[in-house]
């Protein structure tokens, strides 16, 4: 989270380039994973539920943030999976964490 916050003000304090610029994680990981881990996160008993995808449904889910490294100097520093419960925020609260 913080990274991500890190890039927008990076985005906001220049002027020169006028978005889009991606700011997400370039480790590709599946929906599947990262549902196990806001799970995880929440200790929430929620199922995990399989749906059909839709028809435009991305193939890849790698943003490519060479724009964001050239001309923000901006990359993620810390992969998703070691976000602080506390700074994770699902609908408001985290079960039992906050």
């Amino acid at each position: 989270m913080d990274d991500l916050v890190t890039g927008m003000i990076a985005m906001m304090d220049q002027d020169e380039l006028v978005g889009p610029v991606n700011l997400g994680n370039p480790v590709e990981f599946t929906i599947l994973e990262l549902a196990t881990m806001v799970k995880e996160l929440t200790r929430s008993k929620s199922e995990i539920v399989f749906l059909p995808l839709p028809q435009d449904d991305p193939v890849r889910r790698r943003p490519d943030i060479a724009l964001a490294k050239a001309r923000l100097h901006w990359s993620r520093r810390s992969p998703c999976a070691t976000a602080s419960p506390a700074r994770l925020i699902i609908s408001g609260r985290i079960q039992g964490s906050l």
